[in-house]
């Protein structure tokens, strides 16, 4: 008998149909599975009979053959042993449901237990996009699986409770999530409590903003490593759309429990400076998303940056610029999203006192050229706000006074992050003025005569490429949101919507980008 089960292979974070047949013929017993299997699937032939069997479950004998189409995709993993058995059942007359409109995901135990295996949430979103019926799933992905709304799925504990229930199946329609059930997050990195760095501070202000890169030099113990921190403090929540892109991530990389089923607040990554190519950008036999991709939507740390190998950083070079990496293999390529906020800290040399006014630099001028080179030209035109971050002075360390909070700094990034939501509405490419690209900076970054003498006159004297002419801009146009005006932050701080009216208000006064603009953009280019 012939029997065809549904089920999913994971590509990137999307999800490939795979189509498991199982027949089973009378002859003596041979149990064989076909179909480009790895090595895990095709070990499911000793974990489905075992967990059949330990369950006293009936196996039928002959001849199963198992059938993963299409043939010339490779497929990995355990999460065929739960269809395979499946239909092996059905074959057996042990199990009925309607093939066709049924999908089956899970890995068997040997004593017929299921476990939770990743990627659910993509699993459970290709279900609902193609309209199968029921999806059936190890117990312990329900929170997981019910993220997604209008999906039914059958949660089920072990092989036992698929044949017990015969074909009236306990079917649990999905709810889907509710932002007003988002965790409050406590965090101790408040901007309130860094004393002095304004200039520092500002820069993290407009790269929160507008989601530009920076970088941030200065001798140990300035304070960079404490400013990194506290970006996540005032970047603005996920929104529902980035919700789900972010934990389908973190799902397909086995990073989310029960516990938390959900990435909630933008992700911040701080990768060790031993971290491999492949660890940042993703790979593997069977790739998988680097710390480049979980930090998607959010924050990649990197501390001491010439200490990372150089080889390792020009790989950063394409996503910075693109918000996507490919892999490629000999089977084919597999794209994951990449669009991150690089923040990156190093030392002016390798003692750290080379810009220091207190402690005097022990480094000849060679050991100082060698240690900047670490970090290539390229790398670093890509890189938009670049800061001295320079030693406290202790009158402010001892300074009780409370600088400007993290909530008062977020709400005008917030106002900013709306202004660039209804700028780039119908443009599903650019989300943050960081993304823009050259027909967005032409349409959004005009400047008059004055600012453009004064680029004019940067480009020369600054040495400026076209790509960091652009990043100027495109940081002008982040401060000039900012700057953006205070009845927007008012509709925001109450929750307003932007209906018709907000929008076409938006649109005849929305800030233009000024010559102080442009001069506050140019500060943070600097010549390393």
């Amino acid at each position: 008998m012939l029997v065809k089960i549904k089920s999913v292979a994971l590509i990137g974070l999307d999800c490939e149909e795979v189509e498991v047949e199982v027949n089973v013929a009378g002859g003596l017993f041979n149990f064989i599975i076909i179909g480009l299997p790895d090595k895990a699937v095709d070990e499911s032939r000793y974990r489905v009979k075992l967990a059949a069997r330990n369950n006293d479950i009936y196996f039928p004998g002959g001849r199963i053959t198992v059938n993963l189409a299409p043939a010339d995709l490779k497929k990995e993993g355990p999460t065929y042993d739960l269809p395979i058995a499946a239909g092996i059942l059905k074959a057996a007359g042990q199990i009925d449901f309607d093939e066709t409109k049924s999908l089956f995901i899970g890995e068997l135990s040997l004593d017929g237990g299921l476990k939770p295996v990743n990627g659910i949430l993509p699993v459970i979103s290709f279900a609902k996009r193609k309209g199968i019926k029921t999806v059936f799933l190890p117990e312990a992905n329900f929170k997981e699986a019910n993220l997604v709304k209008g999906v039914e799925i059958c949660p089920l504990k072990n092989l036992r409770q698929l044949v017990l229930q015969k074909g009236d199946f306990k079917i649990i329609k999905t709810k889907g999530f509710s932002l007003d059930s988002r965790t409050t997050i406590v965090d101790n990195n408040d901007l309130s409590l860094i004393k002095g760095q304004e200039f520092a501070k500002r820069a993290l202000e407009i790269a929160a903003a507008g989601s530009h890169n920076l970088l941030m030099s200065g001798p140990p113990g300035s304070g960079k490593t404490l400013l990194a921190k506290a970006l996540p403090s005032i970047l603005p929540v996920l929104t529902t759309g980035e919700i789900l892109e972010v934990s389908k991530i973190y799902s397909i990389s086995g990073l989310l429990s029960d516990e938390k089923p959900l990435v909630w607040e933008r992700p911040f990554r701080s990768p060790h400076h031993t971290s491999s190519a492949v660890a940042l950008v993703g790979g593997g036999k069977w790739p998988k998303p680097g710390e480049i991709s979980l930090s998607h939507r959010g924050v990649l740390f990197l501390d001491e940056l010439p200490e990372f190998p150089r080889q390792v950083l020009e790989v950063l070079r394409q996503p910075l610029e693109d918000g996507e990496v490919a892999i490629s293999r000999a089977q084919g390529t597999i794209t994951f999203p990449a669009a991150f906020t690089l923040v990156a800290s190093m030392n002016p040399c390798p003692c750290g006192y080379l810009t220091d006014q207190n402690r005097e630099c022990v480094c000849s001028p060679m050991q100082v050229a060698n240690y900047q080179k670490k970090i290539s030209g390229p790398f670093l035109d890509r890189i938009d706000l670049q800061v001295e971050v320079a030693r406290v002075k202790y009158e402010k360390l001892i300074n009780d006074e409370k600088g400007e909070s993290s909530v008062l700094v977020r709400e005008r990034i917030e106002k900013a992050r709306f202004i660039q939501t209804e700028r780039f509405k119908n443009d599903l490419r650019v989300r943050v003025n960081a993304e823009m690209g050259l027909e967005q900076i032409k349409k959004y970054c005009q400047v008059n005569n004055e600012s453009q003498k004064l680029l004019k006159t940067a480009v020369s004297q600054m040495n400026l490429s076209a790509r960091a002419y652009h990043r100027v801009l495109k940081v002008a146009r982040t401060i000039a949101d900012l700057e953006g005006n205070p009845a927007m932050t008012t509709a925001i701080r109450r929750g307003k919507k932007a209906g018709p009216c907000t929008r076409r208000y938006m649109a005849g006064c929305e800030t233009k980008i000024k010559t102080q603009h442009i001069a506050e953009g140019l500060q943070y280019r600097q010549n390393h």
